[in-house]
């Protein structure tokens, strides 16, 4: 049996992070990993999908070289190559990790962990372990779930059919699709329509919701949905899909339902992004008695779940899937576990779509605002305005900023270029309890980008 101050399960961001920080604060610490560590967001999300993304936005560049005043120039993707580029990253940043992870106070165990009891761990070792041992008990003082997601599938006929794919299998694609179809109009299934239309798919979305990027700004929402079609992406919303069927040699129809009239779509591969569930497989929660529901494992404000001492972050706990949520939930949990107070704002969560253009969000919308009764207003400012994104060639885009009467920033939400760098500097005034009136008589370079978020402050004040 091992025994330790921290056992953490689940090696993605929240994690690691978590398991170098208790390390470092003197903790004996073990971290146990079923696959590769990274977790969804290194090995199959965030990073090889910015890849694409960052590859995809090249390729649209040369495309519109003319619009530059430049010669025009072939753009014709080498999917091979930007899918070892892709891979390489991969790799180079988890060698990264696995050697941050070497420290003395920490031992990375791999394997499949379930509870045997509430602080006490069994873990079904893998090849990767170097023991003869094939299962391992673990008891600790403190314990972090930190599980992750899994993809959801609609339960729909032929939802499992060959040519269905999850991101990760779309990820793991060794060619471009002549025709893709998305279930799914959220963060995942957006970022896929901008990276596979650029490299030359055609891309048709259906979305149940009325509008794309249903947890985003409408104005946002509404004006990326205009972009992408004007860029040949069919985005069909309010469609409710019924099946999946095969028709003809590797080719799936789409069956889907719109203002009552049946209709459908054939492609070549079809991606279900209709969004992730808390990994809670194999963790035998039932038996140790920590508490949770279909949305995740439940956490109090310390992310300490219904036991004492047990505590959940990250998608897990279904609060917010996003990688740098479950970094700052593993470093709120850890202070309470070291019994150190902190200032983060959980709150305060940025969150960024990474089409082109980009989308970035942070705080209430107006919508939001008004929902909880509280009196706000909106400042707008458009890219087409602004020097920087005229010369830069982007100029498609706003700023549109949330706050209250009395001027206390409450959200922004971006459309444009370089949107996930410029919510930040919103995200941090939010932090301090910054105001419009701060905003405005911040001094910002010129030409830049962020003279955007100044003239929407402005407009505000």
């Amino acid at each position: 049996m091992t025994r330790a101050d921290l056992l953490i399960i689940g090696a993605g961001p929240g994690g690691y992070e978590t398991a170098i920080e208790a390390a470092q604060a003197g903790l004996t610490t073990v971290l146990v990993e079923a696959r590769e560590v990274g977790g969804t967001c290194l090995n199959e999300g965030c990073i090889p999908t910015k890849c694409l993304c960052r590859d995809a936005e090249r390729l649209s560049e040369v495309s519109h070289l003319t619009d530059l005043g430049l010669p025009p120039m072939e753009a014709s993707p080498d999917f091979a190559r930007i899918a070892a580029r892709k891979d390489s990253v991969v790799a180079a940043l988890r060698s990264g990790v696995e050697t941050m992870l070497k420290h003395p106070n920490l031992t990375l165990m791999r394997g499949t962990a379930r509870f045997a009891a509430a602080h006490t761990v069994e873990v079904a070792l893998n090849e990767k372990n170097e023991s003869d041992e094939t299962t391992e008990t673990i008891e600790a003082t403190n314990v972090i779930i930190a599980t992750g997601s899994v993809t959801k599938f609609l339960p729909i006929e032929g939802a499992h059919l060959p040519g269905v794919l999850t991101s990760t299998d779309l990820l793991a694609l060794d060619h471009v699709p002549r025709r893709l179809c998305i279930v799914g109009g959220g963060v995942i299934g957006m970022e896929f329509a901008s990276v596979f239309s650029a490299f030359g798919s055609q891309v048709t979305v259906l979305e149940f919701c009325r509008e794309i990027l249903p947890n985003f700004d409408s104005d946002v929402a509404k004006r990326l949905r205009t972009a992408l079609k004007q860029r040949g992406i069919d985005i069909v919303t309010q469609a409710r899909v019924e099946r999946i069927s095969p028709s003809g040699e590797g080719e799936l129809t789409v069956g889907y339902t719109l203002k009552e009239r049946e209709k459908a779509v054939t492609a070549d591969r079809v991606l279900m992004a209709v969004g992730r569930g808390p990994n809670l497989t194999s963790l035998n929660l039932d038996d140790v008695g920590i508490a949770y529901t279909k949305r995740g494992i439940e956490t109090d404000e310390s992310l300490q779940t219904n036991i004492e001492g047990v505590y959940a972050i990250g998608d897990i706990n279904g609060r917010c899937q996003l990688a740098h949520a479950a970094t700052f939930q593993g470093r709120r949990a850890l202070n309470h576990i070291l019994g150190r107070t902190d200032g983060i704002r959980l709150d305060i969560m940025p969150a960024a779509v990474f089409t082109a253009p980009e989308a970035a969000s942070v705080g209430l919308t107006l919508e939001e605002a008004q929902a909880q009764g509280i009196e706000a207003a909106v400042g707008k400012a458009f890219f087409r305005a602004n020097g920087k994104a005229l010369a830069m060639g982007q100029s498609e885009g706003l700023v549109k900023l949330v706050a209250t009467s009395d001027g206390r920033l409450l959200g922004c939400h971006i459309l444009g270029p370089h949107a996930a760098d410029l919510v930040q500097e919103v995200a941090a005034l939010m932090r301090l309890n910054g105001t419009v009136k701060d905003l405005s008589e911040t001094i910002h370079a010129h030409p830049t980008l962020g003279e955007v978020v100044l003239e929407a402050a402005r407009r505000l004040g």
